[in-house]
Order: structure tokens, then sequence, then C-alpha cells
């Protein structure tokens, strides 16, 4: 038995109350006492092996005899197929054809399930199970705008024995994303179980309770969804990305995020809005802010990141933002403004009738003028807010004073700080803040996060070391807020704009907010990131503490996938070369993160780890005086955040393929790896 015996709640919804979950090695495995007894054999030609024969194209020109396709992989990595092929929906005439493909017809068995891939549009770009009697549609699930194809388990145990046929359908005319992909259609037994006799973490639209018609509780809710981080924010349906107006508000912390709730990818932006008590454990609120055009579901215009600051005149808060509006729209509209809007309840905004206060960009703004972020200037005792901005190959932070007691009034100073280029022509997200005696900016470009920590005279900021906020690939977007104990806090977006893998798409979600994080200088100069105090509030249960240790070979810490580990190594008394931990590990994936002795450098690698982006990153650890290196790691269902102690971070989302891919190992090859102590301790919800 593993360390970890995770409770059944999160397929109570997924599989039939005939379904037994049993606990294997720390991990829930869903045996549906049925499966065989209701198991039929699904259509013909279910992988495409025979190009569509067996198959009947029922309308449009969208699939035919050249549909089917033997490559293995596309810009952004493997199509996922099973067997030598797969139906690629472009193939036949492109991405705008439109038309419908039809299985043969077979018995409805308990389970079924198919890999998707391609356009994510649920209404005109799908898979359907359709009943042969009187062409109902029974399912029906669009895909993520990727390619590589994802596991879609439906429980069709109402209608076993019936008949029914596999209907695909392509009523889009996009001219990207306007396609579908499918292979490895199954059903019985065989569509719970994959490689090596591990069963698929259940995912699809089908499987996730309706919100406003459940009874169950947040954290019962959010615990729904087999990938679904669970001591992270993340909407419950829609989108999310940068969080704004971080702020510590009458005891509550108060997190908002740019918003769409229509669909789980970007779109008119909202702002959504939850509180805290102790920055971990959340509370959802109602949307604080909508696009001003929500009645045209085409119009693109919305409200874009800003910051938040106490409005003294009403005790409120006063979130100050950029306004984007859509100008393919609104023809001679600027494309960004800054605006503000004020709270006096914490829950309802009204904007304030002159906006915008800050009507157009200052010059050197040419790639775009966004994301203010209002600061208390020391050196001068004014009130200062920075904007993002860029010009060419440059990007830079343009620097405003307010000139009134309300911050609806901003006169520019000038450009802050600029680029060589090598950070990006456009930097979005700008924060600018004192910590000692230096002054700290960090701001996003080239979709990555950078730091920079220097000197600051009231109107120019020099830069003395740059770094990484985040030196995985998941991270983008970090806002920073000073709380009410007077420490220097921030979040991050987990996510990134050059990825595709969104694999929660198909669970009506996206994005993801990191933990709360505490900013410090290090030892080195810069700046360095570390999780707040009060996560330690999560754990809910005893930890598993093996303490000193010394390692040679592989060792079991536990099975799970919701927990924190840590770890301290003795450096100068262990000899082998480096050591490795495992985590969300199964007998067929795993991330895997390396530490070299040699070169001082953490290496987190997800190219075998699920859905997710793939890929290897590096980043260099700082050796501490007394020669041990300690890691904090915060294992959350589908993401993995790395904390060293010199401050360096990681962080990447991996989305698991199997639901027994929970094991957590350490493995020291070459030598033995003293460790100091080693604890794994369970962690609960943040909606608890």
């Amino acid at each position: 038995m593993g360390f970890f015996c995770k409770q059944s709640v999160l397929l109570n919804f997924i599989f039939s109350l005939s379904a037994l979950q049993t606990c294997v090695s720390g991990s829930v495995i869903a045996r549906a006492a049925d499966c065989h007894a209701n198991s039929y054999k699904g259509p013909l030609n279910p992988s495409f092996e025979n190009g569509i024969k067996d198959w009947k194209v029922i309308s449009g020109n969208a699939f035919g005899d050249n549909s089917a396709s033997s490559e293995t992989s596309y810009w952004g990595g493997p199509f996922n197929k099973i067997g030598n092929s797969f139906l690629w929906g472009l193939l036949q005439s492109g991405e705008a054809a439109v038309g419908e493909l039809h299985s043969s017809t077979f018995r409805a068995s308990s389970f079924m399930s198919f890999l998707i891939g391609g356009g994510w549009g649920p209404e005109d770009l799908y898979v359907g199970l359709v009943s042969e009697s009187d062409g109902k549609i029974l399912y029906r699930q669009t895909a993520t705008n990727d390619e590589a194809m994802i596991r879609i388990v439906w429980d069709t145990s109402a209608y076993a024995g019936q008949n029914v046929y596999v209907s695909v359908v392509d009523n889009s005319t996009a001219t990207s994303w306007g396609h579908i992909n499918l292979d490895d259609i199954r059903t019985g037994c065989d569509a719970l179980i994959g490689e090596k006799g591990n069963h698929f973490n259940v995912l699809g639209q089908a499987n996730q309770p309706i919100r406003s018609q459940s009874t169950l509780k947040p954290d019962q809710l959010f615990a729904s969804d087999p990938i679904r981080p669970q001591f992270h924010y993340t909407p419950y349906q829609g989108w999310i990305n940068d969080p704004a107006g971080l702020i510590e508000w009458k005891g509550k912390h108060q997190l908002f995020s740019q918003f769409n709730p229509v669909a789980p990818l970007w779109g008119p932006m909202h702002m959504a809005h939850a509180d805290s008590s102790d920055a971990v454990h959340w509370r959802e609120l109602p949307v604080a802010m909508y696009p001003p055009y929500v009645q045209d579901p085409l119009d693109t215009s919305g409200r874009f990141t800003g910051s938040a600051v106490l409005d003294n005149s009403t005790g409120g808060i006063h979130f100050i933002f950029t306004d984007a509006t859509d100008v393919s729209r609104h023809p001679g509209k600027l494309p960004e403004v800054q605006s503000s809007a004020l709270s006096t309840d914490g829950i309802n905004f009204d904007f304030y009738s002159g906006n915008p206060i800050i009507a157009a960009p200052p010059p050197r703004s040419g790639n775009g003028w966004r994301d203010p972020k209002v600061f208390h200037d020391t050196t001068d005792n004014t009130w200062k807010m920075v904007v993002g901005s860029g010009e060419g190959a440059t990007g830079n932070v343009q620097l405003y004073v307010a000139t009134d007691e309300k911050l609806l009034s901003w006169k520019y100073i000038g450009v802050l700080t600029e680029g060589t280029g090598s950070t990006g022509g456009m930097w979005e997200c700008p924060n600018f803040f004192p910590i000692g005696d230096k002054w700290v900016l960090f701001y996003g470009g080239n979709s990555l996060g950078f730091w920079e920590v220097g000197t600051y005279d009231g109107t120019k900021f020099t830069s003395e070391k740059v770094g990484l906020l985040d030196a995985g690939p998941d991270s983008y977007a970090m806002q920073w807020y000073k709380d009410s104990a007077g420490r220097n806090l921030a979040i991050a977006w987990m996510g990134n704009w050059p990825t595709s893998k969104w694999p929660s798409r198909v669970n009506g979600w996206a994005g993801t907010q990191s933990i709360t994080r505490e900013l410090f200088i290090r030892a080195d100069g810069g700046l360095g990131s570390k999780p707040i105090k009060e996560v330690s509030s999560l754990a809910n249960g005893p930890a598993k503490a093996l303490g000193a240790k010394n390692v040679h070979g592989t060792i079991s810490v536990g099975s799970t996938n919701t927990a924190r580990l840590q770890v301290t190594v003795d450096l100068a008394t262990s000899n082998a070369p480096g050591f490795t931990i495992f985590m969300h590990k199964s007998n067929v994936e795993q991330v895997t993160l390396y530490y070299s002795v040699k070169n001082q450098t953490l290496t987190l690698d997800t190219t075998n780890a699920g859905y997710g982006q793939a890929g290897t990153w590096n980043a260099v650890v700082a050796k501490s005086p007394d020669n041990k290196l300690s890691l904090d790691i915060f294992i959350d269902r589908s993401s993995v955040e790395v904390f060293a102690g010199d401050g360096t971070a990681m962080t990447a989302t991996v989305f698991p393929r199997y639901q027994e891919s929970t094991a957590v190992n350490i493995e020291s090859v070459g030598g033995k790896t003293v460790f100091d102590s080693i604890t794994l301790t369970p962690f609960g919800s943040t909606w608890s």
C-alpha cells in the first residue's frame, strides 16, 4: 500500500453507482463492476487503419478518402496517435471545409473512450455519440485547439445495449483550428485501460458537474476533475490568465484574474474575483468587471490587467486597469487606454465617469501600452505608476506621477527604463517597488518573466542585476503586492502564451494561479521567491518524515498527487554526481527533477509527463554557506512548483494521462546522496 490513499470523491460523478472504486498504490482506480457484462464491439475500423473504410460521408467535403494520416508529429510535437493511422480533419479539403462523417452502427457498452484533437468549438466542431433510433446526440466533445490528441472517457452505461453510432461533425468555416482529429475508439473495459494496465484519467466535458445544478460544496465540486489542481486557484469553467489587482483589503487578500467565462480560451476579458483570509484558501466572489460590449460575442474588447490600491476618501478598492478595445470592430478608437473603477463593498465596481484617466499613449509605445501598476514612491512621497510598453525591438516601462489625491489625474514623467532587445520588444505586466535599499522591477517579455534589481532616483531606474522570475515553462504575468505584515508577496499565472498544451479545455476550463510567494533579495543581490508560511495550513494529514537518510539507488517516498515534498541535502558528505526526484510517476510516465552537483544545476524534465508541454528546463542554484541544498516542492494533480533555498523557482504544468501516476521516488546513482531530511506532507483543498 502506498503512503497516501486518495478518496474516491472525484470519480463519484463519472462512474455509475455500480462502479467499484479501489485504492491501489495510493491512487484511485475505477473498476466498473459491469464493464465486462455490458461490453460490446465498437464501430468498424475504429482507428482508421483502413482509411475511412466502414465510415460514411454524410455531407460536405471535410472528410473523404484522403482524411486518414500516418503522420506521427506536427510542429508542436506528437499527435499521440495509436497504431499507424488516425483521422486528421484538415487533410481532405483544408481548414474551412465542412462536413459530417458517421461510423458504422454498434451496440453501446458501459464505457466508451477515444482520442480527440484539433479545434475547439462545442457547437460546430465535435465528436458525438448518436442514438440510431431517433438521431438524438447522447454525448458530444470538442477538442483543445491542439493537433495532439487527448483521451476522452464517457460513461455510456445508461444506453448499454442500444444501437448507436459515432458522428464526426465539422461545421466550422474557420481558417485556423477549423478541423477535428479522431483516433482509437474503444468500448467496454478497454475504454478505461491504457498502457501496461494503467487506468486513464477520466476527462471530457460530459463528466463535469454543472455548477448551477450541483449541491456539492466547493471543495467537492472542484475535486470532481482528476486533473484540476486542488490547492491552486482555477476557474471552475472558462479561462483565466494574468492575476491582477492584488491587495490586502479589510483583512482579506484580494485576487482578481483576467477571465473569459464563456469558453476555456482567451476572449473578451472579464475580471474574476476571489478573496482569502490567508492568501492560501480562496473564496469565489462575483465577477468584478464585465467587458464593454458583452452583447457582441465576436468583440474581444475587455478589461486587461491592472492594480488595486486603497481609496483614502471612501476606504474602498480603487482599481486602475487597461481598457482594451477591439479596433477591428471599433475603427478609429485606440486599442489601449488606462481606466479606473471603485468598489466600496469589495464586490461591486463602478467605472469612473471620467474614464479614461489616461487617454493616449506616450512616445515609444508603438508595440503596446498596458498593465498599469501603482506604487508609493518613497524617494519623494508620491504615488506613481508604471505601464508596460515597447518600441521596435526594445521593451520599456513608462512612468507616471499622480497629481491628485484620488489618483484620477496623472502626469507623464518619461521612460523609467528600457531594454536592449534581449528581453523582448514589448514589456507586459511591469511591477516596481523597493526592497530594503534596492528597487526591484519585473515584467513579462518574450513570454518569460524577468526581474531586475538596481537603483532608482525618482525618475530613472538603473539595473544592476537581471534574472528569471521562474526558470520553468509555465509562469508569466506575476504581480506584486504588500500585505499588512509588510511582506512583499506575489502571484503568477501558471501558464504561458507559446504553448498550445491546454488539455483541461476538454473539461471546460484553462488557467491556474500559482501559490502565493514571498519575494526577497537573495545573497547574490538578485530577486528570490519562496512560498508563504501560510501554505503549511493546507496540510490535511500527518506528514511522512523519513528523517536523515543516505540514498544509494532508489527509494519510495510515497504515492500522492497533492502534497508538499521538502528535502535537505548535505552536499559536503554526499559523493554521488547528483540525484533525481520523480513525481507524478507510474510505469509509463513521470516528471523528473535532477540536481547536478558539479554544475549546481536543477533540470526539470517533462518530456514523458503526460499531456502538458514537453521539454527540459535548467536553473543554476547558488551554493549555500553551509553547503546544504534545500528544495520545497508542491505537487498538485497536474502541476509542479519547485523552490530552492536560494530563491530559485521552477514551475510546470504536466497533466498526467493515468490515475496511477502518483509515485514520488528519489534516486541516487553512482554514489550516495546524504539527505538531512525528507518530508512528504499531504495537502488539502484551497476551497475548504
